[in-house]
C-alpha cells in the first residue's frame, strides 16, 4: 500500500503527459470465455509495461474494470498499442475474432487526455502515493501552492484555463 504521508501535498510532473483511461464493461457475466481473456490480457499488457519504463508508461492504477494509465507522450502510448511485439497487439487481433457477431457481450473503451505542462493540480492529504501521485514528484503544498487555482499556475496563465462558461448552462441555482 505504501506509506501514509500525513502533510498535504501536491505533485510536480516535467512538461507534458498523456492520461489514458482503458476499461471494459461485462454486458452478460455468464460468458466468461468472452471477458476473462480481456482481463487476463490486460494483466499480461501491464506487467509488460512494468517491466520496460522505456515504453513510456510512467505508471498505472487500476479499479475494478478501469485502468488509469499515465504516458510520457501520445507518441510513447501510440508506439506501444501498434507495436507488433508488445502484449497489446495480438490481444487486440483476439479480442475483435472473439467478438465477430457478439460485440455486446462485453465492451471495451478508452479516453487519452493530452496534459499540458502545468495543465493539471491535484492535491493528497492523509494518503499513501496515489494516482499522479505515484508517478510525479510529491511536493509540500506551500503558499504559492495553496489552492486548485495556485496549482494550476495562478496569475500568468492563458485566461482560457479560468474562462468561466455561461452561467445560465451551468443550472446550479437548482432551476430548470
Amino acid at each position: 500500500m505504501g506509506r501514509i504521508h500525513r502533510e498535504r501535498l501536491t505533485v510536480r510532473v516535467e512538461g507534458p503527459f498523456v492520461v489514458f483511461l482503458v476499461g471494459m464493461r461485462i454486458n452478460k457475466p455468464w460468458k466468461i470465455h468472452k471477458w476473462l481473456p480481456v482481463l487476463w490480457a490486460m494483466r499480461r499488457m501491464l506487467r509488460e509495461l512494468a517491466s520496460r519504463p522505456e515504453a513510456g508508461c510512467l505508471g498505472y492504477f487500476s479499479c475494478r474494470t478501469t485502468v488509469v494509465q499515465y504516458w510520457r507522450s501520445f507518441v510513447h502510448l501510440e508506439a506501444y498499442a501498434r507495436s507488433r511485439d508488445s502484449e497489446h497487439w495480438p490481444a487486440w487481433v483476439a479480442f475483435n475474432r472473439r467478438m465477430a457477431g457478439c460485440r455486446g457481450d462485453v465492451g471495451i473503451w478508452h479516453e487519452t487526455y493530452l496534459v499540458p505542462a502545468g495543465g493539471y493540480e491535484a492535491i493528497y492529504s492523509g494518503m499513501p502515493p496515489h494516482g499522479l501521485g505515484r508517478v510525479g514528484e510529491l511536493v509540500p503544498v506551500a503558499e504559492r501552492t495553496d489552492g486548485a487555482r495556485l496549482r494550476l499556475g495562478g496569475e500568468g496563465r492563458p485566461a482560457e484555463l479560468y474562462a468561466a462558461p455561461d452561467p445560465a448552462r451551468l443550472n446550479i441555482s437548482g432551476t430548470s
